[in-house]
């Protein structure tokens, strides 16, 4: 089988009809797995599609915008130059709109629970990320390495809310100093607020753009990476 370019992996999940063929029992919201095939027609790219019919109504974020926040994370991850998020896309599915992302497929003898407890270098890039979205449920179960050992990051449908949410089982690097890597990372996003303003405006609200950059300024300012704040639970439950 020959394998596809990143682009028409990209343009087939955006647009190719999607054939549901189960669903995901854990999850808390639908979320439904599925396959479009590519645009030549000869290789089927599975997917995970959550439409926003089957999301569950939670008491601090909006009915039916987590599909949005979902794009808006896997936007915000472009932006920063990472490659954390498997590429998403708001649209319409057998259920109406939704999220659609690419399934990555994982590395099941990998050791998740103890790798999320080292200082390894990927991990540290999606703490960095978390806390620039404002994630609120980073469990060990949303950390996805696949064979090639390639870590990804899933389930970013309850971030960006324009109020402190960071709950995460990554704080080994809290309180910890930016590399100048990571403060030109930020810098360069804050730089190019107009563009990101653009990108995200259809997916979450002014008040949550704002509070992004905000919070970016911030963590440039601060240098360091953020600490649990004691007035909301460090740690999301469960946490794996």
């Amino acid at each position: 089988m020959l394998e596809l370019d990143p682009l028409s992996i990209v343009k087939s999940i955006a647009t190719a009809e999607i054939s549901i063929s189960g669903r995901l029992v854990d999850a808390s919201n639908a979320s439904l797995f599925g396959t479009v095939f590519s645009q030549t027609g000869e290789q089927e790219i599975p997917i995970i599609y959550k439409p926003i019919a089957g999301e569950r109504p939670l008491w601090d974020f909006p009915d039916g915008d987590l599909a949005s926040r979902e794009v808006a994370a896997y936007e915000i991850n472009k932006y920063l130059s990472f490659n954390i998020v498997p590429f998403t896309t708001l649209r319409d599915g057998p259920y109406g709109i939704g999220a659609v992302q690419q399934w990555i497929e994982i590395d099941e003898s990998f050791d998740l629970i103890a790798f999320s407890q080292t200082d390894d270098p990927r991990l540290r890039e999606i703490a960095l990320f978390d806390a620039v979205i404002n994630n609120t449920d980073r469990k060990i179960g949303h950390l996805l390495m696949d064979a090639e050992h390639n870590l990804f990051g899933i389930d970013h449908g309850v971030s960006l809310h324009s109020e402190n949410k960071l709950r995460t089982v990554l704080w080994q690097w809290r309180g910890m100093s930016f590399t100048e890597i990571e403060v030109v990372k930020l810098k360069k996003f804050i730089s190019e607020r107009e563009r990101i303003t653009v990108s995200l405006a259809n997916l979450i609200t002014e008040m949550e753009i704002a509070a992004l950059f905000a919070r970016v300024t911030s963590l440039i300012s601060a240098g360091s990476f953020p600490e649990p704040n004691g007035e909301w639970p460090a740690i999301p439950w469960p946490p794996i």
